[in-house]
């Protein structure tokens, strides 16, 4: 059985303390990395989850933190938090940049080779991350289908695959094709996976009690669907080697 090791791992960024969730695969040699962003309401046991199967598989992994060790329940708290960050390239970045500074400096993560995984508000930092140049291997976003300043995305230096489902009101079909206009024009490798019949946040499994924005809902089987075409995406642009 492969072992995994996590901790915790506090940081500053954005003005706060942010609280990551750092997962290790077993072994002692440097391995490749992924940064793994959460939807809006931030860092949860699902995001905390997948980081631990991601090094399963052999990956460090950093579920990073939004919110300064918070996650926002109440949708209004989470749109009053996340619409003024989503419009602000540069705070996102820092955001992105922090996290990726706590990866770069875990020994056992290949500094070379990282990957940003993200759903939502995180999806949309590691595209901020890719347009600003940053050496990634892989951005993957799901229902973050942002588009940037005019011009910066030729910045990309890597593959970005992005999902989304196909009745997800907050990333309806003209926001989709703004994305991928803007990814054709600045000749990314870029693709896109429209989930049919999904709506936003369709890989997030919610409780019973939690409060959702319309337009919110799970989808078990592309959820499922999702997850393994990240995880091929990771197999082909940042393979495990031993």
């Amino acid at each position: 059985m492969t072992t995994v090791t996590t901790r915790m791992v506090e940081y500053p960024a954005d003005g706060l303390t942010m609280v990551g969730h750092l997962a290790l695969p077993a072994g002692t040699g440097r391995r490749p990395a992924v940064l793994l962003g959460p939807e809006g309401p931030g860092l949860s046991d699902v995001e905390r989850g997948r980081a631990d199967a991601l090094a399963g598989l052999g990956y460090v992994a950093l579920a990073f933190d939004l919110h300064g060790g918070r996650r926002l329940t109440d949708p209004e708290d989470m749109l009053a938090r996340c619409l003024p960050l989503l419009a602000d390239p540069g705070r996102m970045r820092d955001i992105g940049h922090a996290a990726l500074g706590v990866v770069r400096a875990e020994p056992r993560a290949d500094p070379d080779r990282i990957a940003a995984v993200g759903y939502g508000t995180g999806g949309a930092v590691g595209l901020e991350l890719g347009r600003d140049g940053v050496n990634l291997r892989a951005i993957a976003t799901v229902n973050g289908l942002t588009t940037g300043r005019p011009g910066e995305a030729a910045r990309i230096r890597c593959p970005v695959w992005a999902g989304v489902g196909s009745e997800d009101p907050i990333m309806p079909a003209a926001q989709r094709d703004a994305f991928c206009a803007e990814m054709q024009a600045a000749g990314v490798d870029w693709r896109l996976v429209v989930y049919g019949g999904a709506l936003h946040a369709f890989h997030y499994p919610l409780s019973g009690d939690e409060r959702v924005l319309p337009g919110v809902g799970h989808h078990p089987r592309h959820a499922r669907r999702s997850w393994r075409d990240i995880v091929d995406l990771l197999a082909e642009c940042l393979p495990v080697t031993e």
